[in-house]
């Protein structure tokens, strides 16, 4: 059987083998949301001895110089034509451009400077860029129904939380030796990640959408795109939802053992089920949305998190489970924020091409991880820069007076919460729902069928 012809494709979605081929770059990608916002800053503040002032400012410097590559890169991709598609070389390129970099950074021989660090990092985030940037524009093209596209950024969603609960089943099998679980972590990437690309890149067909304008890019049609009313709201959501939870992931380990009087194995179990209830939380917060909106379950699920943060903080020390249900509760509703901001993203998409005649989705996704990486990085500056001035000591053995950790339980709940709530509001009065998503899907059907077929790059029979 030939690959699906373009209707297939675009109106009827993938299949679901092919859609979970399609989403196993989520390996790589999920594997890292854990080892490197988790376990690789305690790291290096810890165990290679960088200050966490350091470290810190380390990942906001390289945010601060990479900020503006993102942007470039997605409308290179939106310009990029090839045999084998627009989308799919650039994935195949991402294999080498991630792989390297997460080799030296968490294979980082003993007595590294700050230079390494940084140099490593910034090519990390180069190759993290062309891997989530490549997914998540073909994404955008192969569902091009509202609700299908809950259903394929919840696949690649699930993908990414399997990959990160492996991580944590290696943190507890080599509990014991912190050193020896961050090693492992980045053999575990380094592997995962060609694998993944090789599957999504054979077994998914990619369709080449028409533009109807053939302007050149400039830096006024970068302006509309960034100041479009609706992508105004996803990226600075984008921003604060990132923000608070990474601020969690940086300070976890740290809060846990010392606030909360868990071991590190304890630690680990209860970040292994926060991974895990995101598998239940992508499934029904995507079904929430074909009942609600995506907007309003988002604004749900900010809320909840929110709530089940000041709970964290009020829970016993030591009293596991409380902790438990409530980690759960965290994981499950956390699952939504990257899920349904990549789905809206792409239905504003379809609104900019229905007035603008230009596909931009790989500009809009370069928009938000843009917005994304900075806050993961700003969230780790931050969060150490707080701690180092509060008077909290991050070496491995060092001592903290019970001020330093009242400073280390302000810090980790307060700016969390802050960002998080900011982040659902951002969605306070957002229109384009599902009906009106579907009147801008008709009306570019009645255009391409005017304007003729669309080239679709070759895939594999299914």
């Amino acid at each position: 059987m030939t690959a699906p012809s373009t209707a297939a494709a675009s109106d009827h979605g993938l299949s679901w083998p092919r859609l979970l081929a399609f989403a196993l770059p989520g390996l790589p990608v999920g594997g890292l949301a854990v080892a490197l916002g988790v376990y690789l800053p305690r790291y290096y503040a810890s165990h290679i001895g960088l200050s966490l002032a350091a470290v810190g400012a380390a990942f906001g410097l390289v945010r601060i110089v990479d900020m503006g590559f993102d942007p470039i890169l997605g409308l290179i991709m939106d310009h990029t034509r090839t045999r084998i598609g627009r989308y799919r070389v650039w994935m195949l390129a991402s294999a080498p451009l991630l792989g390297i970099p997460v080799y030296m950074l968490f294979l980082a021989p003993a007595g590294v400077q700050l230079p390494y660090l940084i140099g490593w990092l910034f090519l990390y985030y180069i190759g993290f860029s062309v891997i989530a940037l490549s997914q998540a524009s073909w994404a955008a093209v192969i569902a091009s129904r509202y609700h299908d596209r809950s259903r394929v950024f919840g696949t690649i969603q699930v993908v990414g939380t399997i990959a990160a609960t492996v991580v944590l089943v290696v943190a507890l099998g080599l509990s014991k030796n912190s050193v020896a679980a961050v090693q492992v972590m980045g053999w575990f990437i380094v592997i995962v990640t060609p694998l993944g690309i090789a599957a999504a890149t054979i077994f998914t067909p990619e369709r080449i959408v028409t533009e109807h304008s053939s302007e050149k890019v400039t830096l006024r049609d970068y302006w509309e795109m960034i100041t479009w009313p609706d992508m105004r709201r996803i990226v600075a959501a984008a921003f604060c939802l990132t923000m608070g939870p990474g601020w969690m992931s940086a300070m976890y380990l740290f809060y846990f053992q010392d606030s909360r009087g868990f071991s590190f194995k304890v630690a680990t179990l209860l970040l292994a089920l926060y991974i895990v209830a995101g598998v239940a939380g992508a499934a029904v917060l995507s079904w929430l949305a074909t009942r609600l909106g995506k907007h309003r379950a988002l604004m749900i699920a900010s809320t909840g998190y929110s709530l089940g943060l000041v709970a964290i903080a009020l829970i016993p020390r030591g009293a596991l489970v409380p902790a438990a249900a409530l980690m759960f509760m965290l994981g499950f509703l956390a699952a939504g924020f990257q899920l349904l901001g990549r789905a809206m993203c792409a239905d504003v998409g379809d609104a900019i091409r229905l007035a603008k005649g230009k596909h931009r989705q790989g500009l809009l996704y370069a928009m938000c991880t843009s917005a994304e990486k900075i806050a993961s990085a700003l969230a780790i500056t931050f969060s150490f820069t707080i701690l180092g001035l509060v008077g909290y000591q991050s070496r491995e053995g060092a001592h903290n007076t019970p001020a330093a950790i009242h400073n280390l339980e302000l810090v980790y709940i307060l700016g969390p919460i802050t960002f998080v709530m900011l982040g659902g509001a951002c969605y306070i009065g957002y229109k384009l729902d599902h009906k009106r998503h579907a009147e801008i899907r008709d009306a570019l059907a009645a255009r391409e069928s005017v304007g003729g077929s669309h080239g679709l790059a070759s895939a594999p029979a299914e």
